[in-house]
């Protein structure tokens, strides 16, 4: 008997607040970007094909591969290097582009779905329009690479909807699976994905 605990990681590992300041800027991604009581350098810039923005008085910035708070940094040193004194800039990513999750099984349109901004394992699943009739919400498992380890957390997505366990947000390349409800040998399924080498 394969049992659980032998299986999934803990789902306190996992991110309930967004992900944002880890997220590496990308191109297409919609940047929000608002400098302290300096309204007329605040808007919303898209990064261009090739990594660039293009601000008033700065011109063209680089911004690719820069973390949230990277580029807050970027643009408060070029602002307060020539134009303000002890600028304040904060960056919003409005969309990033760049994401995706994969969702499959008991859904009724599995795919790999581009993330618009930060989103969680139920707003990942409604972009697969839902589970089918089919489906253990119980039974949903989240796989995830970190390093080069994969991890999966088992989801009760009904635990979720009634309030007794919070949505854990998606990351990028992140895959969803839900199982169906008949399905007795799911946990060894699921340790099969983890480790193909071992037997269970």
């Amino acid at each position: 008997m394969v049992a659980a605990g032998d299986i999934f990681s803990n789902v306190n590992e996992l991110d309930f607040t967004p992900p944002q300041q880890e997220y590496r800027i990308g191109s297409d991604d919609l940047l929000e970007i608002k400098v302290f009581q300096v309204d007329e350098l605040s808007q919303s810039v898209r990064v261009d094909p090739r990594g660039n923005i293009s601000l008033p008085l700065l011109g063209t910035v680089q911004v690719l591969g820069l973390t949230q708070v990277e580029l807050e940094k970027k643009l408060a040193g070029l602002l307060g290097a020539k134009y303000l004194r002890n600028p304040q800039v904060t960056v919003f990513i409005k969309e990033f582009t760049t994401q995706r999750v994969t969702v499959e099984g008991e859904v009724k349109k599995s795919g790999v779905f581009p993330i618009q901004g930060d989103i969680t394992v139920l707003q990942a699943i409604a972009l697969a329009d839902g589970m089918t009739s089919l489906a253990s919400p119980s039974k949903t498992v989240l796989f995830r690479k970190q390093g080069n380890k994969l991890k999966a957390y088992n989801i009760d997505v009904s635990a979720i909807r009634s309030g007794k366990m919070r949505d854990p947000y998606v990351r990028n390349d992140d895959r969803i699976v839900v199982h169906r409800s008949d399905s007795r040998f799911w946990i060894r399924e699921v340790g099969t994905l983890l480790n193909p080498f071992r037997i269970f």
